[in-house]
């Protein structure tokens, strides 16, 4: 299989993930936190390290208390999202945002707490800082952004939105699910408050992890409660990190695999994967945004881009493109909305069946990328 859908998950992972997970899991398959033992202790330590290693990895601040762990981005959002709006306040998001965002304010909208706006990004795929200076209430307190769009591969400008934030003391909460591990996140540098990542992804972790960091002077709103380990006779829920937003028993089997694959990320250097990435996605581009009857959505430059193309092929509906992919030329990607229906909607392909989306990942190779411009070019060649 060629598999072309790293935006979904990362597949496969570095084997020191899989590796380091069974290992863990046979020696320190137990709960942290919870008692005196070694096996118990030593679990902890490895919780604690990875802690660490992500606050430092996304400049979060000096307390890796601060750093919790989730289900996933999706989680970290809710929690995050819930627990900073405020009744009566003012939201301001972007039409790039995955329904990972979009549905938390969704509903708190339709619930009369809170009122949103929706920014546009223009034909190349950016949000435009100074549209949320201009989109500014007086009762706004709250801003979201995506790092990275999931449809159509575009970085955001972060840092300027962020400045624009810190000016007008707004609290900054950016979705990382697809720029954790992939693009350079410096929290304290690019004043962003809250910070939620997935471990799935370029993190190389396995599914069912992920977390945030919360920056200090930032205080989330409890909206979990219950075990800690820690002063049980406490009827209230811990106010302090990690416990504020960490209830019951944590998922030790997946952060040592994020434990692991964070480190492999590091090891191998963020930057430097991307560039190969990127060098595979200029491949793909200028392979097929030629192709008669091929349309290529955004995909104008390899500055603040992540290696993710949209496409589609005139005569074909998305769905069918991705079953030949599959069927004929064993070619794994993803087809649809994506879980993002406002970025189809900017960009025309709402309401029929949204895009090819073809994610290149760190395990790809130049063969690969060759063998998925052949196979869109016969494709292609059906209907033209």
């Amino acid at each position: 299989m060629i598999y072309l859908d790293n935006s979904a998950t990362s597949y496969p992972k570095p084997d020191v993930v899989y590796d380091y997970m069974n290992s863990f899991y046979k020696e320190h398959g137990v709960s942290p936190g919870r008692a005196g033992y070694d096996a118990g202790i030593e679990t902890g330590e490895v919780l604690t390290d990875c802690r660490r290693l992500l606050t430092k990895m996304f400049n979060g601040g000096t307390d890796e208390r601060r750093l919790t762990f989730s289900y996933n981005a999706t989680d970290s959002l809710n929690i995050l999202i819930q627990g900073l709006a405020r009744k009566g306040g003012h939201v301001i998001t972007t039409m790039l945002e995955h329904n990972s965002v979009l549905r938390p304010l969704y509903h708190l909208e339709q619930a009369g707490i809170i009122e949103v706006t929706y920014l546009p990004f223009d034909e190349a795929g950016y949000v435009h800082p100074d549209d949320f200076k201009k989109a500014i209430k007086p009762n706004t307190n709250l801003v979201v952004c995506t790092q990275c769009s999931n449809v159509i591969g575009t970085v955001q400008p972060i840092k300027e939105i962020g400045k624009v934030c810190k000016e007008h003391g707004l609290t900054f909460i950016v979705d990382g699910s697809q720029g954790a591990g992939a693009v350079v996140m410096d929290m304290i540098d690019y004043n962003v408050d809250a910070y939620a990542f997935t471990g799935h992804k370029c993190l190389m972790g396995p599914t069912g992890i992920g977390g945030s960091y919360v920056r200090e002077g930032v205080e989330v709103v409890q909206t979990r409660f219950g075990g800690t380990g820690v002063r049980s006779a406490q009827r209230s829920h811990l106010e302090e990190y990690p416990y504020r937003l960490e209830a019951g028993t944590i998922n030790m089997l997946g952060i040592s695999g994020l434990y692991a694959g964070a480190k492999w990320v590091l090891e191998h250097g963020i930057e430097n994967i991307h560039a190969q990435e990127m060098k595979l996605w200029k491949r793909l581009r200028d392979g097929i945004r030629d192709v008669e009857g091929v349309i290529v959505y955004c995909a104008t430059t390899t500055e603040n881009q992540n290696p993710v193309l949209s496409i589609n092929i005139k005569g074909f509906e998305s769905i069918d493109v991705g079953t030949m992919l599959d069927v004929d030329y064993n070619i794994a990607c993803r087809t649809g909305l994506q879980c993002a229906p406002m970025v189809h909607e900017r960009i025309g392909t709402l309401p029929i069946d949204g895009t090819v989306r073809l994610s290149i990942g760190a395990f790809n190779t130049e063969a690969d990328i060759d063998a998925c411009i052949e196979a869109v070019k016969e494709i292609a060649s059906l209907k033209n």
